[in-house]
């Protein structure tokens, strides 16, 4: 039997959210007042060498949950409950059509018969999970579910994680969703209707991602191998300096005079047409022919000029992301640097406001 695991279930409160990367770890908590305002608990990061998470993998297990622990540390968070994620390429995602008057138990029955369609490998090697989107738009007999699945490899390589640093894994989700969870509340504003598309694009350090959405559909989820990794390695390259040592002058800004011409500006020109490229994939893939908003975020999001350019290359509006917007800061909150970091935590914060949505 495959493993009905709780990617989609509502934890108990508190809870942190951690979003492993293959540049960070990323920690977020959060908590609610009697009037719904949110407020940022907890939020910090912990830097990770380049080769000890490799396309979501934990190549380097043991370093990691020394990284781990340094992050709790530095936290200061008691809170043991943990939301952790999946990249969006561990997990295999489909949208299925079956009968609204299912029991549970069919419904689980059903789920897994479907699954068998779609995983090219035994049921006994996954876990996998479902959700109950709502009513069918074509019949109002039948309900849109939303199945996941993955190896239980995969699952157990976090949760171990967790486990030996002393959390309770509690939630597993999907990266993608998560993100998707935390920009909701900026895609509520009343110049976004339910109808508009919004492209969801995240800026890692080894690759950045496409997500197309409207209102709680996903359209499209993708992924590139072109981030904030390679202009490090392109400031190498060009001062004759390590990898480490081109971080951080890049982080610190403390670069020749030179580098916006040279090596920023042909960077940030050619990521933004890789991006722009993607949405032409999407619009020749799909019915669909445009989109009405831009949204980035992740690490590298910020590069100076990335957003603009990425404005100009696909003619749509760039917004860049900070998932504290409107929130509250408790006094363990530094506000000065979230204002250069935020974006990074857009996955982090959805997966710690998995606390209040189901």
């Amino acid at each position: 039997m495959a493993s009905i695991g709780s990617l989609f279930k509502r934890p108990p409160s508190p809870l942190i959210g951690l979003d492993i990367s293959s540049s960070s770890i990323k920690l977020v908590e959060l908590s609610r007042d009697g009037q719904g305002e949110w407020m940022v608990e907890r939020c910090a990061s912990e830097p990770l060498e380049s080769d000890w998470v490799i396309d979501g993998n934990i190549e380097k297990f043991d370093e990691v949950t020394e990284a781990l622990k340094r992050l709790l540390k530095k936290s200061g968070t008691r809170t043991k409950n943990v939301a952790l994620a999946l990249p969006h390429s561990s997990v295999i995602a489909k949208k299925i059509v079956l009968p609204a008057n299912l029991s549970e138990q069919e419904l689980e029955v059903q789920v897994e018969s479907e699954a068998s369609q779609y995983i090219p490998f035994p049921l006994d090697e996954v876990s996998l999970d479902f959700c109950v989107m709502g009513p069918n738009s074509k019949n109002s007999n039948d309900v849109d579910v939303l199945l996941a699945a993955t190896r239980k490899e995969k699952v157990e390589e976090r949760n171990n994680l967790a486990v030996l640093v002393g959390l309770t894994p509690v939630v597993m989700d999907v990266e993608s969703y998560a993100a998707r969870l935390a920009a909701g509340r900026w895609m509520d504003q009343p110049q976004i209707s339910d109808e508009d598309l919004v492209a969801l694009v995240k800026v890692g350090a080894r690759q950045f991602s496409l997500q197309i959405v409207r209102g709680d559909e996903i359209l499209h989820d993708s992924e590139q191998g072109f981030g904030g990794g390679q202009l490090t390695q392109l400031i190498a390259r060009q001062y004759g300096i390590s990898s480490d040592e081109a971080e951080l002058k890049k982080r610190t800004n403390d670069l020749p005079i030179d580098y916006v011409d040279t090596v920023l500006q042909p960077f940030v020109r050619n990521l933004a047409q890789d991006i722009a490229r993607a949405l032409q994939f999407f619009f020749t893939s799909t019915p669909y022919h445009s989109i009405q908003h831009i949204a980035m975020f992740g690490g590298s999001a910020g590069v100076q000029g990335l957003g603009k350019a990425v404005e100009e290359n696909a003619g749509v509006p760039v917004h860049l992301l900070n998932p504290f917007e409107g929130m509250k800061l408790a006094g363990t909150v530094h506000q000065s640097k979230l204002k250069n970091d935020a974006p990074m935590y857009l996955t982090a914060c959805g997966l710690a406001m998995r606390r209040f949505f189901s």
